[in-house]
C-alpha cells in the first residue's frame, strides 16, 4: 500500500505533518522548533539544554509532580533533545490517547510554569552532563570536533560551558523561553494510530492562534580547517577527524551515504576491516554521516592506544582517501543492504517515522516515502559514488586528538 503523507501549514508559521500507519496501535509525535543550541545568547550557551528540562518542570495547571503524572498514567514515553538547530520534544503512546498528551504539550510549549525553584536542578543537571564529558572522551572529542567543523554557532556544545552556565539566571533563561519558544517555523510531526481530519481539528484548536516572536537569522561564521590536541595523560588516545559532504537536499546525496557505507557500514567494512582487523591497531573505528540543512560532514573516529596513535591516524586517513580508488560490486551490494536495512528497522517504528517527517520537511520541504527511499538506494551505481569521491575528495579534514601526545599530521598535507 503506498504510504500517504498529510501536511497543513497554519498561518503563525506552525506545520503539522502526519503519516498514517496500518496494523499499529500507538501514535508518536516529534515537535522540533528553532531554538536549538545554536541560538543560545553567545554568553548564554547551555540555554536550551536547561530550558529543554526547565518546560517540563510544570506547565498550565500542572506542577512538576502533576505534569509527570499525567504523562506516565497515559504511558507516554517522552524525551526531550537539543540539536543544533531545534529544540525537539518528543512522546511515543497509544494512539487511543494521542489527544490527551498533545493537550498537555499544547501547555508546555505555551503555559510553561518556569518556575525559580526548578531552574537550579535544570541547570545542575546540565552540568553534570557537561561534566560527564571527561569520563566519556570518545564522546567529547566527536563533540568538540563538531564545535570546530560546522560554522559558528552551529557546531556548539549543547551543554555549554563551565562559565555560562555557572553565570546564566533564571531571568535570562526564561526570556529565552518567551523569544525562542514560538509556532514560526516549529513542525509537528506524527506518526501511527491517529485519524487525520481528529487531529487537525485538535491542533487547530490548540495552537492554532498560537503567537510569538520570530528567531533572528543565526550570525554564521565559516571556520578553517584545524587541527587540535587536547593533553589528557592516558592509557587511551582518541582521534576524530571530520570532512565536508553534501547536504540531504543535495542530488549526490545518496551516493555520499553510500560512500559512507561502505567506509564504516558494519564488520565488512573498509575502517574495520583494514584498521582493526588486519591491523589490530584500535578497540573501535567507524565513520558517520552528518547533516545539518546547509552544511554536512563525515566525522570518523579511531580509539587506541598512544602508541598507536600515529600509525592508526596515518592508516586510517589512507582508508578514507583510497576509498574514491575504486569500490567492489560486493562492498556496493552489503552497503546497499545496511542501509536498506536500517531503512526497514525505522519503518516499523512509529517513533522513528514522527522524527524522519520532521527531518524530511526541514532538510527538503517535502516527505520521502520508505519506497523512494529504497528506491534511490537501489539506483545508486559504484561509478556514480566514485564520481561523488572524485567531485568531493576528504580534503581540508578538521583532526582532534585527546590523548598524551600531539599526533605528526603532516599527511595531511
Amino acid at each position: 500500500m503506498a504510504e500517504e503523507f498529510h501536511i497543513e501549514q497554519f498561518p503563525n508559521g506552525l506545520t503539522l505533518l502526519g503519516q498514517r500507519m496500518e496494523h499499529v496501535s500507538s501514535a508518536a509525535m516529534t515537535l522540533a522548533i528553532s531554538a536549538g543550541s545554536a541560538h543560545d545568547p553567545p554568553t548564554s550557551a547551555g540555554a536550551a539544554s536547561i530550558i529543554s528540562q526547565w518546560c517540563l518542570k510544570g506547565a498550565g495547571g500542572r506542577d512538576n509532580r502533576q505534569l509527570n503524572d499525567a504523562l506516565d498514567a497515559l504511558g507516554s514515553r517522552h524525551g526531550e533533545e537539543v540539536h543544533s538547530e531545534h529544540l525537539v520534544f518528543s512522546s511515543t503512546q497509544l494512539g487511543q490517547n494521542l489527544a490527551d498528551v498533545l493537550a498537555i504539550y499544547a501547555d508546555i510549549l505555551r503555559r510553561p510554569r518556569l518556575d525559580d525553584e526548578c531552574f537550579e536542578p535544570c541547570r545542575q543537571l546540565t552540568r553534570q552532563d557537561l561534566a560527564s564529558l571527561e569520563d566519556e572522551p570518545a564522546r567529547k572529542a566527536n563533540m568538540l570536533l563538531r564545535e570546530k567543523f560546522f560554522p559558528y554557532p552551529l557546531g556548539r556544545n549543547r551543554y555549554g560551558t563551565d562559565q555560562t552556565l555557572a553565570h546564566m539566571q533564571p531571568g535570562v533563561a526564561r526570556e529565552h523561553v518567551r523569544r525562542g519558544l514560538g509556532p514560526s517555523r516549529t513542525i509537528l510531526a506524527v506518526a501511527g494510530a491517529f485519524d487525520w481530519p481528529v487531529l487537525l481539528a485538535q491542533v487547530r484548536d490548540l495552537l492554532g492562534d498560537w503567537t510569538g516572536q520570530d528567531a533572528p537569522p543565526l550570525p554564521i561564521q565559516p571556520l578553517k580547517p584545524c587541527v587540535t590536541h587536547l593533553a589528557k595523560d592516558s592509557a587511551q588516545a582518541h582521534i576524530v577527524m571530520a570532512h565536508a559532504s553534501v547536504t540531504m537536499s543535495h542530488e549526490q546525496y545518496y551516493p555520499a551515504r553510500m560512500a559512507v557505507a561502505v567506509l564504516s557500514g558494519g564488520m565488512s567494512s573498509r575502517l574495520f576491516t583494514e584498521v582493526r582487523e588486519k591491523r589490530g591497531l584500535v578497540y573501535h573505528v567507524s565513520a558517520h554521516y552528518q547533516s545539518l540543512r546547509d552544511y554536512a560532514g563525515v566525522f570518523t573516529y579511531a580509539g587506541t592506544t598512544p602508541a598507536k596513535a600515529q600509525e592508526t591516524f596515518e592508516v586510517t586517513l589512507a582508508e578514507i582517501r583510497r576509498l574514491g580508488e575504486g569500490i567492489s560490486p560486493e562492498e556496493l551490494d552489503r552497503s546497499r543492504v545496511q542501509l536498506k536495512s536500517a531503512l526497514v528497522m525505522q519503518g516499523e517504528s512509529t517513533g522513528a517515522r514522527a522524527s524522519a517527517l520532521a527531518s524530511d520537511w526541514y532538510h527538503l520541504h517535502r516527505l520521502r516515502s520508505l519506497e523512494e527511499i529504497s528506491a534511490a538506494i537501489d539506483a545508486v551505481r559504484g561509478e556514480q559514488v566514485i564520481d561523488h569521491l572524485r567531485q568531493y575528495p576528504p580534503k581540508g579534514l578538521s583532526v582532534l586528538v585527546i590523548g598524551p601526545q600531539p599526533l605528526n599530521t603532516a599527511p595531511l598535507s
